[in-house]
C-alpha cells in the first residue's frame, strides 16, 4: 500500500528573527495540504535575552552549552514566546497548529548529555519519540509545532538541538509516511563561500561531505545539521533538504539535497 506522504520542516536561524519573513514562511506552510509537522528554533532570540540579562552564552562547534541559568531562558523563549507567536500565526492561516514541547504528552524524551571532552550542561540527547501520539493529532487534522525543549521522565527539562528533534521527528514518522524532510533558514542551501549567496552545493553525500570538511567549507551551526541530515537518511526518511524559508512557495529555487 502506497504511503502518506509528511512533510516535516525545521525553521530558524534570521527567518526566526525577522517577523515579516516568518509570517511568510508561515503562511506558506499553513497553505500545504498534506499531514505536515513543524520544529523551530530560536537560539538568537535566546541569545540576545541572555545578553540583556548579563548571562553569557557559549558555543562549542555549533552546539551551545547550557547552564540552569541559560537552561531557564531557553525554555521561556522557545516553549513560550517564539512558539506561541508561531501558532497563533499559523492559527490566523486557518491552520490548526498546537504547540509542543517534549514533555507535553509525553511526546519526547531524552536522555543528559554525559561529560566527555565537553560539558554542555542541561542539553538533552533524544532517546525515544512517541511517534503514535504524534500520528494521532495529524489524523485529528492538528499540526504539531515542535520547539527545542524535551525532558527525561524525572521532572528535568532539557535543551535539545532543534536540527536534531526535526531529524528524530522525521525519522520516527518514517514508519508510517514516506517523509520528507526540510531545514528552512535564510540562506539558499550550503554554501561554498559564505559571503557568495549564489554558491549553492546543490548536492552533498557523505563522499563529498567529508571533502567540504577538509577544505573548511562546513563549520560552526552547519556542522551538527548536516550531521543530522544523515542521520535522518541512515533511518530511513525519504527525502532531506536545505533550503531558503521561501522554497515552500517556489520548489524550483536552488537548494541543497543531501543523499547518502
Amino acid at each position: 500500500m502506497k504511503r502518506q506522504q509528511l512533510l516535516v520542516a525545521k525553521i530558524g536561524g534570521n527567518t526566526i528573527e525577522n517577523p515579516d519573513a516568518l509570517y511568510s514562511f508561515l503562511s506558506d506552510f499553513a497553505k500545504i495540504k498534506r499531514p505536515k509537522i513543524l520544529v523551530h528554533g530560536g537560539g538568537r532570540t535566546a541569545t540576545t535575552l541572555a545578553s540583556r540579562l548579563g548571562i553569557t552564552t557559549e558555543m562549542i562547534d555549533g552546539r551551545r552549552i547550557t547552564s540552569s541559568e541559560n537552561l531557564e531562558i531557553i525554555v521561556q523563549t522557545y516553549a513560550g514566546l517564539i512558539n506561541k507567536r508561531i501558532v497563533a500565526c499559523l492559527q490566523k492561516n486557518d491552520c490548526n497548529a498546537l504547540g509542543l514541547t517534549g514533555a507535553d504528552a509525553n511526546v519526547m524524551l531524552a536522555k543528559k548529555r554525559p561529560v566527555q571532552f565537553v560539558d554542555y550542561g542541561f542539553v538533552g540527547d533524544v532517546s525515544s519519540v512517541n511517534s503514535n501520539i504524534i500520528k494521532g493529532l495529524i489524523d485529528l487534522d492538528i499540526v504539531p509545532v515542535f520547539c527545542a525543549v524535551t525532558h527525561d521522565g524525572d521532572g528535568q527539562l532539557l535543551n535539545t538541538n532543534a536540527d536534531t528533534i526535526a531529524s528524530e521527528i522525521a525519522a520516527a514518522m518514517s514508519s508510517y509516511y514516506k517523509v520528507s524532510l526540510y531545514y528552512c533558514f535564510e540562506f539558499q542551501g550550503v554554501l561554498h563561500t559564505i559571503k557568495d549567496q549564489d554558491s549553492v552545493i546543490e548536492h552533498i553525500n557523505r563522499e563529498t561531505y567529508h571533502m567540504l570538511l577538509e577544505n573548511n567549507v562546513i563549520a560552526d551551526g552547519m556542522l551538527p545539521k548536516l550531521q543530522n541530515c544523515f542521520d535522518a537518511l541512515h533511518k530511513k526518511v525519504h527525502e532531506v533538504h536545505i533550503a531558503n524559508a521561501n522554497y515552500l512557495k517556489d520548489p524550483t529555487t536552488k537548494h541543497t539535497t543531501l543523499t547518502l
